[in-house]
């Protein structure tokens, strides 16, 4: 969950964008309370006596998915250069591409000319990684 494309000649890493572990709990956490508060709701509307058990099944179905993705997520790094932005999977852009960069929670959407939409997810510092994309791509 690296960059795994090579530099170009003279190209050089300015910054890398990791995921927060704290941030990805914390995020975890509202989604399990969220889906939760979802789940009784959905429960005590069709009338169920157990209204409780919607609280049960929401927390295991968040601490499912964050224990199945723990690994992928916090591994993930955007490493930004002096012309691209670099992702795991693959993902490279020229800084002239971006057009967008918006925070979305703790993460940050990165949107290209072409239309194409990144995320680097659980930042802790969600507006200061913003500043640094903006900055770059000359979209201050």
């Amino acid at each position: 969950m690296v960059p795994d494309g090579a530099l170009e000649e003279g190209e050089r890493v300015i910054a890398s964008f990791r995921a927060d572990r704290a941030t990805y709990w914390r995020d975890h956490a509202w989604m399990a309370a969220g889906a939760m508060a979802l789940g009784m709701g959905v429960l005590w509307a069709l009338g169920n006596p157990h209204v409780w058990t919607g609280a049960v099944g929401g927390l295991a179905a968040i601490a499912l998915r964050a224990g199945y993705l723990v690994s992928d997520e916090l591994g993930a790094r955007w490493d930004l250069t002096d012309r691209r932005l670099l992702g795991p999977q693959g993902r490279a852009m020229r800084l002239a591409e971006i057009r967008t960069v918006r925070g979305l929670g703790s993460a940050v959407q990165v949107i290209t000319a072409a239309g194409d939409k990144h995320l680097i997810r659980y930042q802790a510092d969600r507006a200061g990684v913003e500043g640094r994309l903006r900055a770059a791509a000359g979209r201050v």
